[in-house]
């Protein structure tokens, strides 16, 4: 018995261009459809994109409302807490400003004070003295005048 040569198969190139043109017939398809859907969301997002556009705005607005109105709060209690602390500082100063006064005074008398006992310890006359002296010669020049008149 001979052994019979082996047989290669070989493969028909028919069998390989059918499959390539069912895939490449597949990707067309695949292709359309695609750009079908995005054909469609473009008009579909036309006629409800421009409701859709007015919804949003609608509840920007309302937020815009809320956010000013709790600004205004805001803003208002700030005023209310700076106006209740100006009152209180200023009642503050304007005490603290009349113990400083009072202060100023009793140390502008102590000053007068010891200035006017430093002058008459040097023998300078101070100004209650000068001003007695006047007086006394006021009434020594109207003295004088009285008894010129009666000569």
């Amino acid at each position: 018995m001979a052994t019979a040569p082996k047989k290669i198969a070989v493969k028909k190139p028919a069998s390989n261009v059918a499959s390539e043109t069912t895939v490449l017939a597949d990707v067309k398809g695949y292709a359309r459809k695609i750009y079908l859907a995005g054909l469609g969301a473009y008009a579909k997002a036309g006629k409800e994109g421009a409701g859709y556009l007015l919804d949003l705005v609608k509840a920007g607005e309302g937020v815009e409302k809320q956010g000013k109105k709790l600004v205004n709060q805001q803003v208002e209690a700030a005023n209310s807490q700076i106006d209740s602390v100006k009152v209180s500082v200023k009642d503050r100063v304007e005490g603290v400003k009349g113990k400083v006064e009072v202060q100023f005074e009793k140390v502008e008398q102590a000053f007068d004070r010891r200035v006017a006992s430093g002058l008459n310890r040097l023998g300078i006359p101070s100004k209650q003295d000068v001003d007695a002296l006047s007086a006394k010669l006021d009434v020594l020049n109207a003295m004088l005048e009285r008894a010129a008149k009666a000569k």
